[in-house]
Formats: structure tokens, C-alpha cells, sequence
């Protein structure tokens, strides 16, 4: 069995950041499932293969859903808040040394910028 790439805990974390399913009035396709989805996003960023090499056996749907998931969540600065949320959990588990932590002026602004906000 392949490794899990989204543990129960961090599941648990990022599940409520997620988008909730769109109402389809005209039924459709069953929507893949946000931890598939995320699984199979993760899978592709750290293997480096193309979404459309994403392995059916790994249950992730097909690479263009994941990418449209990823697309969905990007637009809903939903990567933005969890990566607040997984840097407060490393926090409180005592995994981040901020001696060695550093600002980028292009993703946060200076104070008094007028120009960000």
C-alpha cells in the first residue's frame, strides 16, 4: 500500500479551509472527493510527473480534476490560509526555528505600502 500523502491529522487541519460542493441542479457526476483531489495535487508537485500522468490506482480522479481543484482553490486564496494554518500547527509542535525564518517583500507588503491593501 502507498504511503499516505495527507495524514488523518492534517486532513483534519485543512478540511474545513476547503470550499463547500457547488449545488448541481442539473445533477451530473459525482465530484471527487477534496482529499483525493488534494492527494493527487500533492502527488503531482512532489513527483514531478504531468497531471496527466497521475496514476488511476492512487483513486485521485484524473489529472484535469485535480488541476481544476487546485485552480478553485487558488482563486479562493484557500492555499493561503492553510499555509497559516500548518505554520500555527508546526508552531505549537515546536518544528519552525524563526531564527531562521525570513519576509519576501513581494508576498508581504511594507509597513505604510499603500499600494497592497
Amino acid at each position: 500500500m502507498a504511503k499516505l500523502l495527507v495524514s488523518d491529522d492534517l486532513w483534519a487541519a485543512i478540511a474545513p479551509l476547503l470550499l463547500p460542493e457547488p449545488p448541481k441542479p442539473k445533477g451530473g457526476r459525482p465530484r471527487l472527493a477534496d482529499r483525493a483531489a488534494l492527494t493527487g495535487i500533492l502527488f503531482v508537485l512532489k513527483s514531478g510527473l504531468p497531471r496527466e500522468m497521475l496514476p488511476a490506482e492512487m483513486g485521485c480522479g484524473a489529472g484535469m480534476s485535480c488541476w481544476r481543484r487546485l485552480r478553485d482553490w487558488h482563486e479562493a486564496e484557500v492555499w493561503t490560509a492553510l499555509h497559516r494554518v500548518l505554520l500555527e500547527h508546526l508552531q505549537a509542535a515546536g518544528q519552525i526555528d524563526w531564527r531562521r525564518a525570513a519576509l519576501d517583500s513581494a508576498s508581504v507588503p511594507a509597513k505604510g505600502d499603500q499600494r497592497m491593501r
